[in-house]
């Protein structure tokens, strides 16, 4: 991740970390998955396990019916 945010861009990426996983809901805190690394607002907020277990967790978005954009559409719909 680009060491060099803007205080603007750390304070959005603290405020999804913060919020409950946009794919299981499990309780916060969160960690901020870039969907895109050089995008520093296209971050969804995931636990844990399903930011680092992708395998697994791809199973349960497509149990879910869900794709990063709609994990993203949950977590700027939680910000806001």
């Amino acid at each position: 991740m680009n060491n060099k945010l803007t205080p603007k861009q750390r304070a959005h990426i603290h405020r999804v970390k913060e919020l409950p996983c946009s794919v299981c809901d499990a309780y916060p805190p969160s960690e901020a998955h870039h969907i895109e690394q050089k995008l520093q607002y296209c971050v969804v907020a995931l636990c844990q396990d399903c930011h680092r277990n992708w395998h697994g967790t791809k199973e349960l978005w497509r149990i879910r019916k869900m794709d990063e954009l709609d994990a993203l559409n949950i977590t700027i719909e939680r910000l806001v």
